[in-house]
Order: structure tokens, then sequence, then C-alpha cells
């Protein structure tokens, strides 16, 4: 992938202000670029670059 390896350290320590389990969601770590790169493929489709979501027809045309 076109990013750089991560490193993850894990606390052990449960934080009970964070969630009624004590854990912390990192899911979106995963999908962060997952906007841009789509929005670049849709600028080198079209040639239109939208800085805004949701890319819809409107702003394409």
């Amino acid at each position: 992938a076109d990013i750089p390896d991560i490193e993850v350290i894990s606390v052990g320590i449960p934080d009970p202000h964070s969630s009624a389990l004590g854990g912390k969601g990192v899911g979106e770590l995963g999908i962060v670029g997952v906007a841009p790169a789509i929005a670049n493929a849709v600028f080198h489709a079209t040639g239109k670059r939208v800085r805004d979501l949701p890319i819809t027809l409107e702003k394409l045309i």
C-alpha cells in the first residue's frame, strides 16, 4: 500500500471513561485514505476536482 507501517502499542490498561467495556475504537484507521483515493480516481476519470463529500453528479457537471 501507499502508507507506511503503523506501529501499534497496547497499554494493557482499560479506560473506563472511553466505553462501557473500557475499549477505544480504532477501526476508522483502515479507511482514512478511502475517500481521498476515490476523489482522486474521480478527478483522473473526469478532470474535475471535488474537495468536499459527498461526491455527487451535480458537483461533476
